[in-house]
């Protein structure tokens, strides 16, 4: 055996390296025996500052900015001031977006769709929700939240990283650093699209600053669940297995010297791509579900939909993912909102409802949260004119999320924005503050969670953001 070879002896090899089970499991990958620490990957984690009332999110992003006027805060008093131009004491010194900005008028124009009460609460949202509604009692509405960006690109980096600058970390990328995941054969934070039509940018989900381990992964329906992950033709199970191993081998001998994390970051990733290969393919796959599961959601195996990212997102939650991430595009209503709003609503209604019982039944529902909503919402006034064909343009300054399962109090609704859905008049909430309240339903303290980069220290809130104890039960 030349040098060479005798400093990859395996035996040699664990007695020179110090990566603990970083590299204890690089030795044993390809025995099956990848490390598992308390359930846990070996990826460092912080662990909860507090008992959590939740153990994971499911995060409905909305792509786009849903219409609150048109979904969940009605204003019917809006009709007596339809085709009037907005009131400057209403606007202020709000700015219009540049497609808004050079109309000759902006007129306010009322939304024509239909809205009910629902639940012992009386919960209020437009009727075409009407399997939604079933579960109006565990819903904590919250009408007064608000942020800064008034585009759709700088408003979603903002609502998942606490910045509009790119660069930072998601949201799961957070949650990931800061509580590690439950299964150490999948990722701790995962992404799921649906739609079209809104850009949906793979930095939405990236690690930033903190190790890659913890950057988001995109799954997909179909053959091929994760891009590039499957083997090469002519390499078999066995080889990929000598061949991570042999790879993850040298990159250890090169940390030893280093001692750059960003090594150790890829000895965790290509163990996790090698476990990923039997455990992603049979979760994505929804042919052992019920007929009766099936029809629930409205999914369909094999195609490409968020009736099936939502029962994906189930299975996700049982297999112990921390964060999922689901993007439905297609709310970017700047015109025919009237019957664009109703088209999304009946793609969504089902299964969403569908989640919500499902976790329910299985037990999984108290131990999860649910957020729903877009990145900003849609102006009182109408783009494009007035006809049936109007739009509605983006507005930061007052939009509709919605909260449900562990740890929120349902049946409640939040805020009140004024008679034209444009400002806030009772209990605004900020973004930051909804981030904050993420993170404590998972028993993570918003101003413990920090890294430190480039000098100063960084968390998801930034230097704001409050805990809204009123929504938790």
């Amino acid at each position: 055996m030349n040098d060479s070879h005798e400093l990859l002896h395996r035996r040699r090899f664990l007695g020179r390296t110090s990566l603990g089970l970083g590299a204890l499991a690089a030795t044993e990958l390809f025995a099956g025996r990848a490390s598992r620490a308390e359930g846990r990957s070996s990826q460092a984690n912080l662990g909860p500052h507090f008992r959590p009332r939740a153990r994971r999110v499911i995060y409905l992003h909305l792509s786009g900015g849903p219409s609150q006027l048109d979904t969940f805060d009605p204003k019917p008093g809006l009709r007596k001031h339809h085709g009037k131009p907005l009131p400057e004491s209403i606007r202020g010194e709000q700015r219009l977006t540049t497609m808004t900005r050079q109309q000759k008028r902006i007129d306010v124009l009322a939304s024509g769709q239909k809205f009910a009460r629902y639940g012992e609460s009386g919960l209020e949202m437009n009727r075409l929700f009407e399997k939604t509604a079933g579960h109006a009692d565990k819903l904590c509405l919250i009408r007064s939240v608000y942020t800064e960006p008034i585009n759709h690109d700088p408003a979603v980096t903002f609502l998942q990283t606490g910045s509009p600058l790119s660069g930072r970390p998601a949201m799961g990328s957070w949650m990931s650093y800061g509580l590690g995941t439950e299964n150490a054969d999948l990722p701790a934070f995962v992404v799921l699209l649906s739609g079209g039509g809104q850009p949906t940018p793979s930095r939405y989900w990236q690690n930033g600053f903190l190790p890659s381990r913890h950057q988001g992964v995109q799954l997909r329906s179909g053959s091929e669940p994760v891009l590039f992950l499957s083997n090469p033709a002519g390499i078999s199970k066995t080889t990929r297995g000598k061949i991570v191993n042999r790879i993850s081998e040298l990159n250890a001998l090169r940390h030893e010297k280093v001692r750059d994390p960003k090594i150790e970051a890829r000895i965790d990733a290509f163990q996790l791509a090698y476990r990923m290969q039997t455990s992603v393919p049979a979760l994505m796959s929804l042919d052992g579900e019920s007929k009766g599961v099936l029809e629930d959601y409205g999914a369909q195996p094999g195609k490409s939909s968020f009736a099936n990212n939502c029962l994906l997102a189930r299975r996700l939650a049982e297999a112990g993912v921390r964060f999922i991430q689901l993007y439905d595009r297609g709310w970017d209503h700047h015109g025919n909102v009237e019957s664009g709003i109703q088209s999304k609503i009946r793609q969504v209604d089902r299964p969403i409802a569908a989640l919500i019982s499902d976790l329910d039944r299985r037990g999984l529902l108290d131990e999860t949260l649910i957020v729903c909503g877009g990145e900003f919402g849609r102006t009182t006034y109408g783009q494009g004119g007035k006809g049936k064909h109007f739009g509605r343009d983006h507005h930061p300054r007052c939009f509709t999320t919605w909260f449900a399962g562990g740890g929120i109090r349902g049946g409640m609704t939040v805020g009140r924005t004024d008679d034209y859905s444009y400002n806030i008049v009772e209990d605004p909430v900020h973004v930051h503050d909804l981030q904050a309240t993420i993170l404590h339903c998972l028993g993570i303290d918003h101003e413990r969670l920090v890294f430190r980069f480039k000098g100063r220290d960084f968390r998801l809130t930034d230097i704001a953001g409050a805990v809204r104890h009123d929504f938790l039960g």
